[in-house]
């Protein structure tokens, strides 16, 4: 297969264990070369991402995969923290032969990514599980970047005023909710996004997950190790609460973005329209704001993904551990 009928991907992750996922996906789909990975604070440090991305290629025997070290903050520098994933991101789980950082790429992200996707215009897929951090310097630093890009898929945002970071705004834009305004204000290429409240309406029944991550494989050894401490969080802590809107299971969140820009047939249903991101609100801060009556006159649209393939999200999720 050449490389123009391949799907190539750049891929930006904060890699917690769910990007880890994403991540075995993508480097597992057959029709797919991931041409680098750049790497975002969020889920934990920049370092520690880094150093996330590396074990999971090693665990892949992709390490020839180029990897990139991004922000290590948000544009305001007010830095959110959490440990749903662990302090470092993959379950605290120590792992004496890990790749150091020493295989990092000395390019900065940023301009690898315009770099990599500037030599193949309008051939290359970004995909973002991250804050968008790294997208809004790339945009910033050349204004023509997102025309040369093929599609956009990010998972971030929220459509009902739902949130799991702020009152009513999702992590990753919470993170940085400048960079998440300058990134849906600036990037013209087709862009979808998996919301917040698209995931939760797709959690995995507890008895998939068993079957999905009891694989003989060292992948689903590793999965199955490095999850163990949100799982316990998410069956102890989150889901017996009554007041949740979703059903009780397991969420792979970043998932939703690398299936759709494996397939684009995996998305169902979608809305298309003008969005926005709220930067003042007190409760509303980082907040997407969906123009579903066109009142900001805005020419770039986004593609809200609202339904999915179930089945074949499943599948992806099997073969991914294989």
């Amino acid at each position: 297969m050449s490389a123009v009928e391949k799907k190539l991907l750049v891929i930006d992750v904060d890699a917690g264990v769910d990007d880890a996922v994403a991540l075995m996906m993508a480097l597992r789909a057959p029709n797919v070369e991931v041409l680098g990975i750049t790497c975002c604070f969020g889920n934990t440090s920049v370092e520690n991402v880094c150093k996330n991305v590396l074990r999971v290629l090693q665990k892949c025997n992709s390490l020839q995969i180029p990897v990139y070290r991004g922000a290590s903050s948000p544009f305001l520098n007010n830095l959110k923290s959490t440990c749903y994933f662990g302090k470092d991101g993959l379950g605290d789980i120590p792992d004496p032969g890990a790749p150091g950082l020493d295989k990092l790429q000395q390019e900065h992200a940023v301009p690898a990514m315009i770099r990599t996707i500037s030599q193949l215009p309008g051939q290359v897929t970004l995909v973002a599980t991250a804050p968008l951090t790294n997208l809004a310097l790339a945009v910033k630093m050349n204004p023509s970047f997102p025309k040369k890009i093929k599609n956009l898929f990010m998972i971030g945002g929220n459509m009902n005023s739902r949130g799991n970071m702020e009152t009513c705004s999702e992590f990753n834009f919470a993170a940085d909710p400048e960079a998440a305004y300058i990134v849906l204000n600036e990037y013209i290429c087709p862009t979808y996004i998996a919301t917040w409240e698209f995931v939760c309406n797709y959690t995995l029944p507890w008895e998939f997950y068993e079957q999905w991550t009891s694989q003989n494989s060292k992948k689903a050894r590793f999965l199955k190790e490095i999850n163990a401490y949100t799982v316990a969080y998410l069956k102890k802590n989150v889901q017996k609460s009554t007041t949740m809107f979703w059903t009780p299971g397991y969420m792979p969140c970043d998932c939703f973005a690398i299936a759709a820009a494996l397939d684009e047939a995996f998305i169902t249903k979608a809305i298309v329209c003008a969005v926005s991101v709220e930067l003042a609100g007190f409760y509303t801060r980082g907040m997407m704001v969906l123009d579903i009556d066109d009142n900001l006159q805005k020419t770039n649209k986004v593609s809200i993904i609202m339904e999915c393939d179930a089945e074949k999200f499943k599948a992806l999720l099997i073969d991914s551990l294989k």
